[in-house]
């Protein structure tokens, strides 16, 4: 088994949140156990929009991933099994 580093970090800018960006936050979890995903202001200005962005992330990735934001940054967690109920 493959010791998994700590953090990835992705940024998301004036493109916004596209299917390149799944991919790429799904390859992240290949090698590191938590991602950071810092949205740049350009993207999104509004707390409440972050908040929607993060759960639409969490509904691509699936129930074995976990979120919380800080500032402008959204930091998901994978899980060994399923921690979240639709």
């Amino acid at each position: 088994m493959v010791e998994k580093k700590t953090i990835a970090n992705v940024q998301l800018g004036k493109g916004g949140y596209t299917e390149t960006q799944l991919q790429a936050i799904k390859k992240a979890f290949i090698t590191h156990k938590n991602v950071k995903i810092t949205v740049l202001r350009s993207y999104i200005r509004d707390k409440k929009e972050l908040k929607e962005l993060s759960e639409k992330i969490l509904g691509d990735l699936g129930l074995r991933y976990t979120a919380r934001t800080l500032g402008y940054s959204i930091f998901i967690k994978e899980w060994r099994r399923e921690v979240r109920k639709d």
